[in-house]
């Protein structure tokens, strides 16, 4: 299993925290680094800088809203920061949250499972350099994106439901989940989207998992403050679901907190599920618990 870092500065700080928290990620030995898209600094325009400075990572988002972007559209940037960084890109996408599509930005979230297939189906060949042309519900898009010295880049889907996970390992290169337990995994989501990859005829997917991590030896308090800093994932639905598949009142039950033999060993315990990656999103409450954080982490990858 890989192990890689969700970085927090591209919302909380400017670009150069990121780059130096790319640099540090990169510095401490991980595979790859994980940076959101919300309503801080672009994602995918942030790692294009990033790529240039920091050399070694593989740059993923995690994630970047479709409906807002149209699939050549993003398709012609992927291109742009897959050149920026050699090739290290990965770009995730996913839906967003109806909450946000339709209440904040006024679009339609109408038939999510027929928007990203057609979706894929016109990014995907795009992103290997190939022509489309897709007569589709959602869209009708017929054209090629031609920039020079841009690699192929790979794409990773968040999809968790059984139809969105049948639909990526059929078209996309993978999953990356956030705030989805290791019982859900294990039980749903992995089994899932390998059998339709299986079915499909394609490769086994990555499994690509996000998870708050902190090493602590107040877990009380480590508990309270995951429950604050994560409590819009407990209502949006999506996310909902698969802590109600868990069985837990909130992603404080699903953080991996602990002694740092205990987060250690609860990141190892990952792989024996079926994860490929991982990607920690540290929370400490203190210096102390952000170093021990980050040295559990760098245990992890052995």
């Amino acid at each position: 299993m890989r192990i890689g870092s969700f970085g927090g500065a591209i919302n909380s700080g400017t670009l150069d925290d990121v780059v130096a928290e790319a640099r540090q990620a990169e510095a401490d030995g991980f595979a790859s680094y994980w940076v959101p898209n919300i309503f801080g600094h672009d994602a995918l325009t942030t790692l294009a800088v990033v790529g240039r400075e920091v050399p070694r990572l593989e740059l993923g988002t995690s994630v970047v809203p479709t409906f807002p972007r149209h699939p050549m559209a993003i398709a012609q940037q992927c291109a742009t920061v897959s050149a920026a960084c050699d090739g290290r890109l990965t770009l995730g996408i996913g839906l967003s949250h109806k909450i946000v599509i339709e209440n904040m930005m006024g679009l339609s979230y109408d038939k999510p499972v027929r928007h990203i297939r057609d979706y894929l189906s016109i990014l995907g060949p795009l992103s290997r350099g190939e022509p489309v042309n897709h007569q589709g519900e959602a869209y009708r898009t017929m054209g090629a994106i031609d920039a020079k010295g841009a690699p192929p880049y790979s794409i990773v889907v968040a999809a968790l439901g059984p139809q969105m996970l049948k639909a990526t390992a059929e078209l996309a290169d993978g999953t990356i989940t956030w705030c989805t337990g290791p019982k859900t995994l294990a039980e749903h989501v992995i089994p899932t989207i390998n059998a339709a990859a299986d079915e499909a005829g394609r490769p086994a997917p990555r499994v690509i998992v996000g998870l708050p991590v902190c090493v602590t030896d107040d877990k009380a308090s480590a508990r309270e403050r995951a429950a604050k800093v994560f409590e819009i994932y407990g209502s949006l639905p999506s996310y909902r679901a698969m802590l109600d598949r868990e069985g837990v009142a909130g992603p404080e039950d699903i953080a991996i907190t602990g002694s740092e033999q205990e987060v250690v060993d609860r990141i190892g315990a990952l792989a024996d599920i079926g994860v490929t990656d991982f990607a920690g999103s540290e929370f400490p409450g203190n210096p102390d618990e952000a170093s021990a954080t980050r040295a559990a982490i760098k245990r992890a990858i052995g």
